[in-house]
């Protein structure tokens, strides 16, 4: 299938932003204090205040996010793709900062979060893509930066063939502040195979 741009007033928030604009094609959004997505583990709460724009999601497209890292400063600054199916089964995927670093950083939940990280170093400052593909009962997380190609970064149970939604998310739990600039949505073709890169459409 050929590669579809999504218009960014088609989704639906799950929580507003404190403030969202389109300038140039792209999608410049300003996170709550405190917004983050969360179930219990660890740390025993729950956090269901972050900001992801949806949309349906079918199997018959892959969907790819791109954002850039320029703003992103504090603990958990973060931004992505979200893969969503409901309240408690939710993948978020997408870069975050740890210790200062930026981090791939994916969350798998179902009733309850895992948090898997790659630290980028490298990818400071740099336009990210984050691309989800299902394939049977999974999906195929992949994360590309503008100086390099493709990697898998998390194949994760996601076994829900309708009902799904998917877009970008951000978050900022521990500051004010922090504006996310989008500069792409598309939905494209499905990953052919877990070990053939798809191709880099821009």
């Amino acid at each position: 299938m050929d590669t579809k741009g999504i218009p960014w007033n088609q989704g639906s928030w799950t929580t507003k932003p404190v403030s969202v604009s389109v300038e140039d094609g792209c999608l410049k959004a300003v996170a709550e204090n405190g917004s983050d997505y969360w179930e219990k583990t660890l740390y025993e709460f729950e956090h269901r205040n972050g900001h992801a724009l949806l949309v349906p999601w079918e199997d018959s497209h892959a969907v790819e996010v791109t954002f850039r890292l320029d703003s992103f400063t504090e603990l958990y600054d973060q931004a992505g793709l979200m893969l969503w199916y409901g309240q408690e089964q939710w993948i978020k995927a997408g870069v975050e900062i740890n210790d200062g670093v930026p981090h791939l950083a994916v969350v798998v939940t179902d009733g309850y979060s895992d948090w898997s990280l790659a630290p980028v170093s490298d990818w400071a400052g740099q336009e990210v893509t984050i691309r989800a593909s299902r394939m049977k009962d999974a999906v195929i997380l992949r994360a590309r930066s503008g100086s390099e190609g493709w990697r898998t970064i998390r194949v994760a149970r996601f076994p829900y063939p309708e009902g799904k939604q998917a877009g970008p998310f951000f978050c900022a739990p521990t500051r004010s502040g922090l504006e996310v600039v989008f500069t792409r949505w598309v939905q494209t073709a499905p990953d052919a195979e877990l070990h053939m890169d798809p191709p880099i459409e821009e």
